[in-house]
């Protein structure tokens, strides 16, 4: 029976390049000459941490980020920019951005009940970080697939481990 797999996962060395980049750009700006202010990507934890000596340090480097990823193609839904500016001591602050992997259970459940309430004959399951849809020919199966793209646009699924 064909199957293929919905997951979410982002381009790592495309941001890890993007990560790299702004690194470069904040090293050599004019501005944040003789300040505190750098990035690090850390690719285990999936985390992307901005330092800096000002909230509008912090502002200023995420906005090269931003850029640069943009640069790159990366979609910025990737991204959870939601983290809270911290103090580290003096004037120092820090902002941790996380990349996100895998479907939440929230949006895997948001995509079944879409296959369901589409009228084709495929069925989907919760595979752990991933939505496993299965049908008995293709043509269904790339129905489902343009049916998740225009109902769920909002986020960057990819389909992969397509099984005839």
């Amino acid at each position: 029976m064909p199957s293929f797999d919905t997951v979410l996962e982002p381009n790592m060395v495309e941001i890890r390049n993007g990560v790299d980049n702004t690194a470069k750009e904040v090293s050599t700006r004019f501005d944040f000459k003789g300040t505190g202010a750098r990035i690090e990507f850390k690719e285990k934890e999936k985390e992307i941490i901005l330092y800096g000596d000002s909230d509008f340090q912090l502002d200023q480097i995420d906005a090269v980020l931003i850029d640069k990823l943009t640069k790159r193609k990366v979609e910025l839904t990737y991204l959870d920019r939601s983290g809270k500016v911290e103090k580290l001591g003096g004037d120092k602050v820090k902002k941790i951005f996380k990349v996100k992997e895998g479907i939440e259970s929230d949006l895997a459940k948001k995509i079944v009940t879409a296959v369901k309430n589409s009228k084709l004959k495929v069925q989907a399951s919760i595979q752990g970080d991933a939505v496993r849809i299965t049908g008995k020919n293709r043509d269904d199966l790339q129905g489902a697939i343009a049916m998740l793209k225009k109902e769920i646009a909002d986020v960057p699924l990819s389909y992969n481990n397509f099984r005839d």
